[in-house]
């Protein structure tokens, strides 16, 4: 099983390459970048140059587009604005040389959960549409959710890859939070035949309504999570627990103990 750990965040643009650089040292291999607030590496100059440092490092980069995403809203311009921040996300990542654009798809509204997937399918499909007549490189990647209320449960994210041919991330913290289990056994099922799996893992507070906060990642929950991977595959697990640099070497220990 090829394993590449790392945490979510990179820093600002001025420490970023020495946070690499650091990251290195670490044994980590991974790095996903927050666009969470904003996307604030707007430069291409500044963007190439980090993406220059992380492969000459060995760090393969990914980003997490804008919390504020909502393929679903009754809102055209809402909806609009959300593909706009998506392509300009893979505009960046294209710059910067990273693999994928992970992203929140939307909320259910007043809809149905039927009439939720068909309307953020055809936005899903418009944003496909733009990325390849851009030739962006990332790959377009929704991710499982771990609130109840929220659209991106594992069937409806597995639905999309099937039915849009976009990628996807595999937040086993999200699965257990919306489930109460990490259903290892339905992820495999769902994605089972794609070679390539982005994950995100950390701790994770939940209640009836699923996720309430990533909290630091124990032992145990590693050690089962690496247990229940499959074998052939090739995986980036990216760490979201407020200590995220610490846990992924904490992850990568384990991993080199036990493999």
């Amino acid at each position: 099983m090829k394993v590449k750990f790392g945490p979510a965040g990179i820093g600002g643009i001025h420490e970023a390459i020495s946070n690499l650089e650091k990251y290195k040292s670490f044994g980590i291999s991974a790095c996903e970048i927050a666009f969470t607030y904003g996307t604030y590496i707007s430069k291409k100059e500044d963007a190439i140059k980090i993406g220059e440092a992380a492969k000459k490092l060995g760090i393969s980069l990914s980003i997490h587009a804008q919390y504020w995403i909502n393929l679903n809203s009754a809102e055209k311009e809402k909806v609009e604005k959300s593909k706009e921040r998506i392509l300009k996300c893979l505009e960046i990542g294209t710059w910067i040389g990273a693999s994928r654009v992970v992203f929140h798809c939307g909320f259910y509204g007043k809809n149905t959960k039927e009439e939720t997937y068909e309307n953020i399918k055809l936005n899903l499909l418009e944003v496909i549409k733009k990325a390849k007549e851009k030739e962006y490189t990332p790959k377009i990647s929704p991710e499982i959710i771990g609130k109840k209320n929220v659209f991106g449960d594992i069937y409806e994210i597995g639905k999309l890859v099937n039915e849009t041919g976009c990628s996807f991330c595999i937040d086993f913290a999200h699965v257990l939070a919306r489930y109460g289990d990490y259903n290892f056994l339905e992820v495999a099922k769902t994605f089972g035949k794609y070679k390539e799996w982005h994950i995100h893992f950390s701790g994770i507070e939940y209640g009836k309504n699923g996720e309430k906060k990533h909290i630091r990642t124990k032992e145990e929950e590693i050690k089962k999570l690496l247990d229940n991977l499959p074998k052939d595959k090739e995986i980036t697990i990216i760490n979201e627990s407020p200590s995220p640099v610490e846990d992924s070497v904490f992850s990568l220990n384990i991993f080199e103990k036990c493999h």
